[in-house]
């Protein structure tokens, strides 16, 4: 048996085997973030497909942080029971899922109904990477965002999550904050790598506080911006192990502040050849080689090949997916029998275009076609 299929654990969690979906906005939500019916059958089939860890799509903690009308929110308790059918497709098909709880920052500028600016670390001048007006966070929004991811983390708890993962990644808020570019504060907020994760930092500590000292708490971690200038490679690899120091779990392993779409963000696309093929792979490895907790590589990953090279030459602990689960969500079972298998996914990035219109996720090159 392929060492992918092999039982795999993080902290006391045990998944099945070694894939994980990537946590994939879907636009399924409901216009208050309440699931809906939709999403019950997409972490349904994603289960029986063969997953082992189901990362959910993105949840806001707090109404600053929500960037688009139809995305779930974990920020009222109310939201908990809707949550735990979510959580009991997953488990009924033997997936585990984790919450996936964050904060948009600057980039909360596409909910057309919120009165107030956007929050972020600092206010950039003619940043050649981002349109859209906002301004600088308080110390005190800070805490603010906080307590609500502590108290996000205990409503995933209670709604059957098996863990939580922090969005630290993709130009959201913590991306924003470990950023030197779109992170220019002078107090202890900014500054020295160690300011610039302190709300990396502080977020664990509230988590951790809420749910207990057994529960697993994971991070997707940007570790280099998409430009020149940016986060380098260097820092993000300290940043690491640094949080794992701090406690955390895991570490899924992508991209920061995005640069030139799509190359300069974590939708690449023509991954159309081997070089092409696992673009974080690279920093996964040396995230690897420096923090000691297990890593979670993505990107561009299309043959068992590659990903059983990674785990066996301990570049990575699990491997993640996301558009390649869009088109075939039953795609781990159809490797299980299959191993040569080539995924359809050409990673032609329309389904995100369709997201970006509105539309629910599904795959646009191969709808209505027999999977």
């Amino acid at each position: 048996m392929s060492i992918l299929f092999e039982a795999a654990k993080i902290k006391n969690l045990t998944m099945r085997n070694r894939f994980v979906r990537s946590a994939t906005y879907d636009g399924m939500s409901d216009l208050s973030g309440q699931v809906t019916e939709s999403q019950l059958k997409l972490i349904s089939d994603l289960a029986e497909g063969g997953v082992g860890l189901i990362i959910s799509g993105i949840m806001y903690v707090h109404p600053s942080g929500q960037i688009s009308s139809f995305m779930n929110s974990i920020a009222e308790d109310k939201l908990v029971q809707g949550l735990r059918k979510l959580t009991a497709k997953a488990h009924e098909h033997g997936a585990k899922m984790a919450a996936q709880i964050y904060h948009g920052g600057r980039e909360a500028r596409f909910v057309k109904t919120r009165k107030q600016l956007p929050v972020a670390p600092s206010v950039i001048a003619d940043d050649p990477h981002y349109r859209g007006s906002y301004r600088e966070i308080t110390e005190e929004e800070i805490g603010e965002i906080l307590d609500a991811f502590g108290q996000a983390a205990r409503r995933a708890r209670e709604a059957g999550f098996d863990a939580v993962q922090v969005h630290g990644a993709h130009g959201y808020l913590f991306s924003q904050f470990l950023s030197p570019f779109t992170n220019q504060r002078t107090d202890r907020w900014g500054g020295i790598l160690s300011n610039r994760l302190r709300l990396h930092r502080e977020t664990y500590r509230k988590i951790r506080n809420a749910v207990g000292e057994d529960y697993p708490v994971l991070i997707k971690l940007g570790v280099e911006d998409g430009f020149a200038g940016g986060l380098t490679l260097a820092e993000g690899t300290q940043a690491c192990r640094l949080l794992a120091e701090t406690g955390y779990d895991a570490i899924e392993v992508s991209s920061g502040v995005r640069g030139e779409k799509y190359e300069g963000t974590e939708y690449k696309t023509k991954i159309n050849k081997p070089s092409r093929e696992g673009y974080f792979r690279l920093p996964a490895r040396e995230i690897k080689k420096n923090a000691k907790v297990p890593v979670i590589a993505v990107g561009g990953l299309k043959t068992i090949d590659m990903m059983e090279d990674m785990i066996r030459n301990r570049e990575a602990d699990f491997i993640a997916l996301c558009r390649p689960l869009i088109t075939e969500p039953g795609l781990i079972r159809k490797w299980e029998q299959d191993p040569k298998k080539i995924p359809r996914c050409v990673h032609c990035n329309q389904c995100l275009e369709e997201l970006h219109h509105g539309f629910p996720l599904h795959c646009v090159t191969f709808r209505g076609k027999r999977l």
